[in-house]
């Protein structure tokens, strides 16, 4: 058995090992970026709401306690007063502090609603404590109003806070979050591949096992069985796997005996008809003579029986051929001949002269079995005779050049040529083109025994149809040269 060819690597890329792995990590991939971006999700909110709760929750105890310090209605130098106070006392949190108050201009004025958006100044207006979250020139930044109310009261004083804080920090911190949780993905995809490996080197063993045990029974060794182990699918398939090898030896083996019981039967029968059809040959070739001095009914019957026999005496003959091929007992008796000088006294031995166009060009010499090509160029100049029209072209040539020279032997004719359907089917044993015939004028095995004494020339025979119309027979032989042999 050859051994296996390495894989390419676009096979391997392709294969099923590299299709595991890749999806092995993408589920890992998958899976860490799922889990770092929720982490992520989950730790960004917990930063901005610990800051935004932190940063309301001081500027609203500052308020508290600076506010009570001045008396209602508020002067403008007042309002300035506290602005002050609140942002030095915002000093840890960063924060920038804008009061109004009664509808006045924020103090100090300008129009801040870049980064105190209207929505919080209207919650703010309407006395309900607000704040956002927002992008100002690229960076985040926290917008928080609070409306101030009379000391134990419910009721609004008309003075409004708002402040503003940057959230660089806190968003730097969540950067850092998402480059570590990005530093954490990467190794989690990198070891996934150790487990991955792992389990495609599980799953692929069996079926590297199985694909070796296929490629033995293909061989012909059929007694291959694989170890089972497990009781998942691919137990399943290995089981399967030696059910069906056992049947199949099984169901060859039977085969094989049965054909072995067929050949020797029709080797036995052939033989054994060899005898009584010799004498049978013998009184009918004396009974042909005396044909003309009998009656004309006795004559016709003698005549008709001759020639029966004839065919019968051929038939077992081809029979017999045809043993000693399936045997293994036909041998090749190799000389250097003359080709077209062999291919000239098989036309000329049957009187085919003048129905047959030669072309045979003088010394082309190879090293054959001349009987067996006699053999070959009578079967196909006979059949092409019998099933084509005349003249039967028949033609030696060389073809290719140095150790690669090949013989080619082509017989043409000029029938209707061979239905398409046919073709692939001639050179088989007693294959009938219409099978609506019950028997033919010869054996149905001159073509199979052309075939195989062509084989043991290490050559081929092919049939085609010419385009101009009819049949032709190619037969194909290494061009060997050289003396006697016996194969």
């Amino acid at each position: 058995m050859p051994a296996p060819r390495r894989p390419s690597l676009r096979a391997v890329a392709a294969g099923l090992r590299a299709r595991l792995v890749l999806a092995f990590l993408l589920v890992a991939a998958l899976s860490a970026l799922t889990t770092a971006a929720l982490t992520f999700r989950e730790a960004r909110t917990a930063i901005l709401k610990r800051t935004q709760d932190t940063a309301i929750e001081a500027l609203r105890s500052q308020v508290n306690s600076q506010v009570p310090d001045y008396a209602f209605p508020l002067s403008q130098q007042a309002l300035q007063d506290l602005q002050h106070r609140l942002n030095a006392a915002g000093s840890a949190q960063r924060w920038t502090v804008y009061v109004r108050y009664r509808g006045s201009g924020l103090v100090p004025g300008g129009d801040h609603g870049r980064v105190l958006p209207r929505g919080v100044q209207e919650k703010v207006r309407a006395g309900i404590p607000a704040f956002q979250r927002l992008d100002s020139g690229g960076d985040p930044w926290l917008a928080i109003g609070l409306p101030v109310t009379y000391r134990n009261s419910s009721e609004a004083s008309g003075l409004e806070v708002y402040a503003q804080m940057p959230l660089r920090e806190d968003e730097a911190n969540v950067q850092a979050l998402v480059k570590a949780a990005q530093r954490g993905a990467l190794p989690a995809v990198a070891l996934a591949a150790v487990p991955a490996l792992i389990a495609a080197r599980g799953v692929l063993r069996p079926v590297r096992e199985l694909r070796r045990a296929s490629r033995k029974l293909a061989a012909g060794e059929l007694d291959t069985r694989l170890k089972v182990t497990g009781r998942d699918e691919l137990a399943d398939l290995s089981r399967t796997f030696n059910d069906m090898a056992e049947a199949l030896e099984e169901n060859v083996a039977e085969l094989r005996r049965m054909e072995a019981n067929s050949r020797r039967f029709a080797a036995d029968v052939s033989h054994e008809l060899r005898t009584p059809l010799a004498a049978m040959t013998a009184v009918v070739d004396v009974l042909d003579d005396d044909a003309d001095s009998l009656d004309p009914d006795t004559a016709y019957a003698v005549r008709l029986i001759s020639e029966e026999t004839g065919k019968l005496a051929r038939m077992v003959e081809d029979l017999m051929e045809i043993s000693r091929f399936d045997a293994g007992a036909a041998a090749l008796h190799l000389d250097e001949v003359d080709v077209s000088e062999t291919v000239r006294k098989t036309l000329q031995a049957r009187g085919w002269q003048d129905k047959v166009s030669a072309d045979l060009p003088e010394g082309v010499r190879a090293r054959l079995d001349p009987r067996r090509i006699d053999v070959v160029v009578a079967n196909l100049v006979g059949n092409a005779l019998k099933h084509g029209g005349e003249p039967v072209d028949v033609a030696v040539r060389v073809a290719g050049e140095g150790t690669a020279r090949r013989l080619l032997i082509e017989i043409a004719d000029r029938g209707r040529g061979i239905d398409p359907e046919v073709l692939p089917h001639v050179f088989e044993r007693f294959f009938k083109a219409d099978s609506a015939r019950a028997r033919s004028e010869g054996s149905g095995l001159g073509l199979a025994i052309t075939l195989e004494n062509v084989r043991l020339h290490d050559g081929t025979v092919r049939a085609a149809n010419r385009p101009g119309g009819g049949a032709v027979f190619t037969v194909d032989l290494p061009l060997r040269q050289g003396g006697g042999e016996t194969a």
